[in-house]
């Protein structure tokens, strides 16, 4: 076994998340600090990429604000994140969907994978 892998076995205390990959549309609650006061603030987009392993698994979630894009990049391993919800399972055929950047209104909606 690699040191590496060890280390990240020993440390890593993630919570449990349910199974997501590109293409899906999730809600993410995490942690906002502000000073003294924290509060949980919730991210809703299509995940349009996962990087890494272990524990520096990340993510990149996508959202529309305004008709401006907007993206996230959330560490899987994060202390700041409450909770994942899988809103919806989207079929995709690519693990990196950034062809979506460039697209508009219906052109830039994901199918919904039948289960």
């Amino acid at each position: 076994m690699d040191a590496i892998t060890f280390v990240h076995q020993q440390v890593s205390k993630q919570k449990e998340f349910p199974k997501f990959r590109a293409g899906d549309t999730v809600a993410v609650d995490y942690i906002i600090t502000e000073g003294e006061k924290s509060r949980i603030q919730q991210f809703r987009g299509d995940v349009i990429q996962i990087k890494g392993e272990g524990l520096t698994k990340t993510f990149t979630v996508r959202k529309i604000s305004n008709a401006i894009g907007v993206e996230r990049i959330f560490p899987l391993s994060s202390p700041s994140i409450d909770k994942i919800t899988v809103v919806k399972r989207g079929k995709v055929r690519r693990s990196r969907l950034f062809y979506l950047r460039d697209r508009v209104g219906k052109k830039a909606r994901i199918k919904e994978r039948r289960i």
